[in-house]
């Protein structure tokens, strides 16, 4: 038990470590020499966890999606708020997030299949669009495989402004502004006025995430 432990906590050393160097650098940049001094572990070590540079950024990219998770809601249009404004806070606050946006947006990372969480976001918005249609929260014309894409498209170029305009200092305003420009165009009026779209949505919904997590950790 012992062993598994502090190998968990080596992986998440190297993975923490990659972030820092793929965000400041840039994949095609980045080095493993660069990644394995700012972890402080041997080569061997490294390539126990991961085989290559690009198993190595693909690890960053997976953990934005893992760990926390919005709670099922009443109004899946809610739910699907939630869950964009919870992405904004965590780019605001996580180097891990960050790293994994930027090598999901990084057109130069030849070699790097960055198709994954563009396609895993547009997945789970097309299922909480599916539900709320099934409720009767969207409007009748709506396809919600159009809509999640939009969505996705949508924020991904939304945090990228947010980034080169003020290194994210700015998202959850702007994300907060494209979803009250984008849901009027497919949600039922009355459903409408029931969100919270408001700045503070993702660190409150953060805060919840987090103390389910330590109640799961506590249990377990």
């Amino acid at each position: 038990m012992a062993e598994q432990v502090r190998a968990i906590r080596t992986r998440q050393t190297i993975l923490l470590a990659a972030a820092t160097i793929f965000e400041e650098h840039g994949y095609q940049a980045a080095t493993i020499s660069q990644i394995l001094a700012a972890a402080g572990v041997t080569k061997g070590a490294l390539y126990f966890h991961f085989q290559s540079k690009e198993d190595l950024a693909q690890g960053v990219i997976a953990e934005q999606e893992l760990r926390f998770s919005v709670p099922p809601r009443p109004s899946k249009v809610q739910e699907i708020v939630d869950v964009v404004m919870l992405h904004a806070h965590r780019l605001q606050t996580d180097p891990m997030v960050r790293a994994g946006v930027r090598l999901s947006m990084d057109q130069l990372a030849e070699g790097l299949d960055r198709s994954g969480p563009f396609l895993r976001w547009g997945e789970v918005g097309l299922d909480l669009l599916q539900q709320a249609q099934a409720q009767g929260e969207l409007m009748p014309h709506v396809s919600p495989s159009e809509t999640a894409d939009v969505i996705v498209g949508s924020f991904a170029g939304i945090q990228s402004m947010s980034q080169a305009v003020s290194d994210y200092r700015d998202l959850v305003g702007r994300v907060s502004a494209l979803m009250r420009h984008v849901l009027p165009s497919a949600v039922v009026p009355s459903v409408l006025a029931s969100l919270d779209l408001s700045e503070g949505r993702g660190a409150a919904v953060f805060a919840e995430a987090l103390k389910a997590v330590d109640a799961l950790e506590a249990a377990g």
